[in-house]
């Protein structure tokens, strides 16, 4: 039996060369591999269950690797039996051809010999199941290589004691700034406020909650602060106080009653 063929291996020349030479790697791609071991620098013991028309049987057999040319090539040369089935013997010669730098292409040339029941089958039946075999060794041979690489979560750089980088600088007042009465800028002079102080709208007395330790509580307000005339002492018409002109309309009234 002859079977050439050739396959595309997604992977580069040096990594398709250590799987070759990988005992799981080997055993996971084998069609019906039971057990693959190094029992030497190039030998490899195997064990697989060959199904072959209607016949099915266990090979256990040697491999051994010659011509040696890493990675470029080498020979597989071994045997192995399955008793009543019969038994197989023969080589192959593999070349690893370097595509690009992450693609290799496989070519290999097998000859082999096959007795006992398995050459009652025909040559016919044993060519294609050899080809299907070997099919279905270079499908799980390359699916190795598009499941092995593994996505490196990202490390952030770790951020010095005191670094600023990547915090909101807070505004700045200008070094002539000076603080208006009633207005958020009275805080400018006084920075230490905007940490004790209660934030209040201009013109409207803060709400007094429960003093702290160490503070003062200022005093209630007093009913007679919202007194109506307190309030009307506050608007002075025509630049005079309200009390005069309410003095002049009563001095009018008054002489009003007398001279009639």
């Amino acid at each position: 039996m002859e079977m050439t063929g050739e396959r595309r291996i997604p992977a580069p020349r040096q990594q398709v060369w250590q799987a070759l030479n990988d005992p799981e790697v080997l055993r996971a791609s084998i069609p019906g591999c039971e057990s693959v071991e190094r029992i030497g620098e190039d030998q490899f013991q195997a064990r697989v269950a060959v199904k072959l028309g209607p016949m099915s049987a266990k090979f256990g057999g040697k491999v051994k690797l010659e011509n040696l040319n890493p990675p470029a090539s080498y020979t597989i040369s071994g045997e192995g039996s399955g008793g009543a089935m019969g038994f197989a013997k023969g080589g192959a010669d593999v070349a690893l051809e370097e595509l690009s730098a992450a693609e290799t292409l496989l070519k290999y040339q097998v000859k082999a010999q096959v007795g006992g029941k398995m050459a009652q089958l025909g040559a016919r039946l044993i060519d294609s199941t050899a080809k299907q075999m070997a099919d279905q060794f270079f499908d799980r041979f390359s699916r190795h290589f598009a499941l092995a690489p593994e996505v490196q979560p990202a490390v952030a750089e770790p951020v010095e004691a005191g670094s600023t980088a990547g915090a909101t600088a807070m505004p700045q007042a200008p070094s002539d700034a000076r603080p208006v009465p009633g207005t958020d800028t009275e805080y400018l002079g006084h920075p230490e406020r905007l940490r004790t102080s209660p934030v209040t709208h201009h013109g409207v007395p803060p709400v007094s909650g429960p003093a702290g330790p160490g503070e003062v509580s200022p005093p209630p307000a007093s009913p007679k602060d919202f007194e109506p005339l307190r309030l009307l002492g506050a608007i002075e018409p025509f630049g005079l106080p309200i009390q005069f002109w309410i003095g002049a309309a009563l001095m009018i009234v008054i002489l009003a009653l007398v001279l009639v």
